[in-house]
Formats: structure tokens, C-alpha cells, sequence
């Protein structure tokens, strides 16, 4: 299935404009109202800790919102997590065997619960996949799909993008640095979709990590869900233009957000400046983690923070030239205002 929400936009922005008019390729759809982000403070973080607070972020959530969380027709749920700065910058072991608990207390089998990475060495190196020694994983009975081994995505879908190879986010600047874009071949253009997420599940959980990006700006909740979600994405970091729309279409693909119910966020460890490279010297910890259906809201408030550190250690801000979050915005994907955040206290 060719998906391709605002492709004018994206060639309008690979052709090098910098001053496209975002209104004119507004879709005719109603702008989503502003959600919510509940939030939880942690006492530390232990997997205990975590089990307390996702539990009152996830009953908040259901009373508030009238939608409580079952098993449905699929009875299966994916969790899409973050390895791929390495250790010290991974969604928090914690924090997944948390939300697995919160599933399981509403229905869920353990094994009909998955987790979805994007490369095999460093899930390894993080925790996610048996240490190669000792053979032991925190994660019992929920099955571990690598992205990267090309077996998790179906033909029919993906997105399809007039810009025109397999990446690493980490390394995905210096794939394509000084190598020109000739390639005309037709799959060039074709991003491939992770479909156990939104064909095989009743619905997925996005778990993400906070990091700046020199390209994306926020390396969090919009790009786990989307780049880092999908095959053929290199070829968005030939032009700092080309990677920005392509979160902010791949977001609004309505089988995406269909079947992704929230993002829950733990602030553990984020870093400010040098991503999505780990940097100790460059990274804070908040005992606090939210959820929200809006994961441009999420992105917003942690550019701020973010924006703040960097002022804070003599370093600029990230630049207003990046659009990632203003054209998810655009799209109907959620929003940018974080003075008008309703901040929900799960506590």
C-alpha cells in the first residue's frame, strides 16, 4: 500500500526551499485537540519503583480518557523500544518490565507481549537480547524483533517518498556524508513499514529515549515511532531538509496511529547536546516519566528542556530551522504549545 501523506511538501523541501508555505499543504482533516501528558514521580529507580508509578500513569490514563486497556481481537501488544545509542542511553529495562506487568494485571499473556529494536548488537549490549555468556534475559517469554534482520516488514506497506539504505541512527550521518544522491531506482524511494506493530497487535506502546540530533533536532518519541521504525531511512540525512518531513508524514500515516495507543517516556536519562552519540558528560536524569497520546507535545516539552541545559552549559540552542516537531504539528499529529500543556498528576 503507497502511503504518502504530504509528498509535495517533502519535494518541495528536497529541492532545497526553505521557505515553503506549511499551510498550503495542510490536509483536510480536523487538527487534533490538545492531549494530555500524565506524569509520575519516581522515589528512584528501581524496577519496583517503576512498577508503582506506570501502574498510576496507566489507571490515570484509563479514567480519564474512558479507554480502558483488554486484550482485543489480536490479544497481542508490541512495545516499541530505544537501544540505539548504546548503553547508558536505552529505554530503561525497568520501565519495559513495568509496562509488561501493567498488560499482563489487564488481560494480557505474557508471550502475547513483544518487543520491537532496531539492531541486534546493541539490544544485545543493552540487556534486551541474552548476554552471549551467561545466556540470561530479563525478558522471559516476550519475543525480541530486530528490525535490521529485514524479516518484520510486509511488501505492500511503506511509505513512499520522492527522496531518495538500511541505517543506524547513530552512524546514519557519516553513511551518506559526501556520497551524491544518483540512485533512481524505484525502491529507493520506499521506506518499509514494521507491520507487526500495526497489523499484528490490538495496539503498541512506544517507549522512547531523549537525545538531541543535529538533523531531527529531538532524537524521542516522533523519531522512535517513525525512522527508527522503518527500513530505507538513511536517504533522509542527505539533506537536512529531507528528514524532518519524513518523521512528520511517516507519524500522520493513519495505520500508525491507529494501532499506537501512547508513548510513556522516563526522563531516567536524557542528554542535551552531542546525540544521538552517548555522552555522560552531556546527559541529566529527572525521577519523572510521562504518557500522552501526543508525542509532539512530549517532543516540545523536552526540546525545552533540553534548549535549557544547552543554555545553562554555554552551548546554543537547537536550531529554529528545524521543523521536525512544527510540521508533525502541521499534519494533525498533536501540538507544539507547550504553554497551553495539560500536565495531569498521576500521582
Amino acid at each position: 500500500m503507497r502511503i504518502s501523506i504530504l509528498a509535495a511538501l517533502a519535494a518541495a523541501l528536497a529541492s532545497g526551499g526553505t521557505s515553503v508555505c506549511l499551510a498550503e499543504f495542510t490536509p483536510e482533516v480536523q487538527r487534533l485537540p490538545k492531549e494530555p501528558v500524565w506524569e509520575a514521580h519516581l522515589a528512584g529507580f528501581t524496577d519496583a519503583d517503576y512498577e508503582v508509578e506506570v501502574e498510576k500513569l496507566i489507571s490515570s490514563y484509563e479514567k480519564v480518557s474512558g479507554k480502558k486497556i483488554a486484550p482485543g481481537a489480536k490479544k497481542k501488544v508490541g512495545l516499541k523500544i530505544y537501544s540505539d545509542s548504546g548503553p547508558g542511553m536505552a529505554t530503561p529495562t525497568g520501565l519495559v518490565k513495568a509496562v509488561i506487568s501493567a498488560l499482563e494485571k489487564r488481560g494480557y499473556a505474557n508471550n502475547n507481549i513483544f518487543l520491537v529494536g532496531l539492531n541486534q548488537l546493541r539490544l544485545r549490549m543493552t540487556g534486551y537480547l541474552p548476554s552471549l555468556v551467561t545466556g540470561e534475559t530479563p525478558f522471559r517469554g516476550n519475543a525480541v524483533f530486530v528490525l535490521e534482520s529485514n524479516r518484520y516488514y510486509d511488501p505492500v506497506w511503506f511509505y513512499d517518498s520522492p527522496l531518495p539504505e538500511r541505517f543506524d541512527p547513530i552512524f546514519a550521518a557519516h553513511q551518506t556524508e559526501g556520497v551524491p544522491n544518483t540512485s533512481t531506482k524505484e525502491e529507493d524511494r520506499k521506506s518499509f513499514l514494521a507491520t507487526p506493530l500495526f497489523l499484528d497487535t490490538d495496539f503498541w506502546i512506544n517507549l522512547p529515549v531523549y537525545t538531541d540530533h543535529q538533523v531531527l533536532g529531538v532524537n524521542g518519541a516522533l523519531v522512535n515511532a517513525t525512522l527508527w521504525n522503518a527500513s530505507n531511512t538513511a536517504r533522509f540525512f542527505r539533506s537536512p531538509a529531507t528528514a524532518p518531513a519524513a518523521v512528520a508524514e511517516m507519524s500522520a500515516i493513519p495505520e500508525l496511529r491507529e494501532t499506537w495507543r501512547f508513548s510513556i517516556a522516563s526522563l531516567e536519562h536524557y542528554q542535551f547536546i552531542g546525540g544521538p552519540f552517548f555522552n555522560s558528560l552531556y546527559t541529566k536524569s529527572e525521577p519523572l516519566i510521562w504518557l500522552s497520546t501526543d508525542p509532539v507535545m512530549m517532543d516540545a516539552l523536552m526540546r525545552a528542556k533540553i534548549n535549557l541545559w544547552r543554555k545553562h552549559e554555554g552551548f546554543e540552542p537547537i536550531s529554529d530551522e528545524i521543523r521536525t516537531l512544527e510540521f508533525a504539528q502541521t499534519l494533525g499529529v498533536g501540538s507544539t504549545l507547550i504553554n497551553d500543556a495539560k500536565m495531569i498528576n498521576a500521582d
